[in-house]
């Protein structure tokens, strides 16, 4: 639970245009969908998908370390890892027990015998999109336990496109209807809250020493 008083109080430390846009930003955060990614090799590749899922709204991502673990490259996600939460996983099983616990069903991005087109899939639904490594693709674990299968549809000679441009594509298409719905797909206020609270802490010099010191006064 957020101390409103608190919250009121730090937000004072911020300009008008930065407490607008915190605010402006929240509006538009989503957690009805969610990115997963799965030990990709390429650390440029897991910090432009989480540089994506900040444009389109994607307030948490996923992360399983099994085989790669990589610290975020900073330049390429160009601070969005300070906007969007991380969760990070030693493995698959992990990561599903808790993405499933949370009521969101399996989606893995990739051609399957039972796959559907980007435009065909079904929006209402609470999905975790999981993308595999750059060349092996999703695990075999990933590929059991998945409750559907989604593609993009490609027309050319090239059958794959990197990981970074797929996360985008789908999070564009499926953000976008997901918004023109009326789905309830919005933060709820105690989560916005949170979040504010969680963004002062990372905009505003000096947090601790500020809390501190409203607690004594």
């Amino acid at each position: 639970m957020v101390d409103l008083a608190l919250l009121e109080h730090l937000e004072g430390y911020l300009t008008e245009n930065r407490k607008a846009r915190f605010q402006n930003v929240l509006s538009q955060r989503t957690k009805h969908f969610t990115v997963a990614i799965e030990d990709v090799y390429q650390l440029h590749n897991t910090s432009a998908v989480i540089r994506s899922c900040d444009v389109f709204g994607i307030q948490e991502v996923n992360i399983i370390e099994e085989i790669n673990s990589k610290r975020i490259d900073r330049e390429i996600a160009m601070g969005a890892q300070k906007w969007v939460d991380l969760n990070r996983y030693n493995n698959v099983k992990g990561c599903l027990s808790s993405l499933r616990n949370q009521g969101y069903q399996i989606v893995a991005t990739t051609p399957h015998t039972n796959d559907c087109f980007l435009q065909d899939f079904d929006v209402s639904k609470k999905s975790c999109f999981f993308f595999g490594r750059e060349t092996e693709g999703l695990s075999q674990e990933v590929l059991d336990q998945a409750d559907c299968y989604v593609k993009i549809p490609m027309y050319g000679f090239t059958e794959s496109l990197n990981i970074s441009v797929s996360a985008a594509i789908l999070l564009q298409d499926v953000t976008t209807r997901l918004k023109k719905s009326t789905i309830n797909w919005e933060l709820t206020e105690s989560e916005k809250q949170e979040k504010r609270l969680d963004w002062i802490k990372k905009t505003v010099k000096s947090y601790d020493d500020i809390v501190k010191r409203f607690y004594n006064q």
